[in-house]
C-alpha cells in the first residue's frame, strides 16, 4: 500500500493509505470510457486487460517508462535489502544475548556490595 496526502476541511495534511493506482486502468478508461465491461490485471505480463461491451479485448501496460523509479514500498525494501537487515538483526540478537549472559553471570557471582552500588547508582 502506498500513502497519499489529502487535506481535511481544517487545512491539516492527513496521510491516507490507498492501494497503488495502476497506469493501465487509466489508459484503458481514457481509450474506452463507459464501454468497459470488466478489467483484470495480468501480473505476469505487467498489463491490465479490459473486456469491452462488444466482446473485444484491449490491454495497456502498467509502466509509463521502464526507467521510471517508483516510490519504495516495504515489500521492495525487504526484497532489495534482506541481507543487510538480516545481518543487523543477527548482530542485535548477539549483543542482546551477550548482555543477558553478562547480567546473569554478574547477578550470580558478584559481590553483594558491588550489586548494591550498581543498583543504587541512579539514586544520585
Amino acid at each position: 500500500m502506498d500513502s497519499e496526502e489529502s487535506t481535511s476541511s481544517e487545512g491539516l495534511t492527513l496521510i491516507t493509505l490507498q492501494r497503488r493506482q495502476l497506469v493501465g486502468h487509466d489508459i484503458l478508461l481514457a481509450r474506452h470510457g463507459n464501454h468497459i465491461s470488466s478489467m483484470r490485471v495480468d501480473r505476469s505480463n505487467d498489463r491490465v486487460v479490459a473486456l469491452l461491451d462488444d466482446g473485444s479485448l484491449d490491454s495497456a501496460p502498467n509502466l509509463i517508462s521502464p526507467t521510471l523509479q517508483l516510490p519504495a514500498t516495504v515489500r521492495s525494501v525487504l526484497r532489495e535489502d534482506w541481507k543487510m537487515l538480516s545481518a543487523w538483526a543477527g548482530m542485535a540478537a548477539l549483543v542482546g544475548g551477550l548482555m543477558t549472559a553478562a547480567a546473569v553471570v554478574l547477578g550470580t557471582t558478584a559481590d553483594p556490595a558491588i550489586l548494591d552500588a550498581l543498583s543504587s547508582y541512579n539514586a544520585y
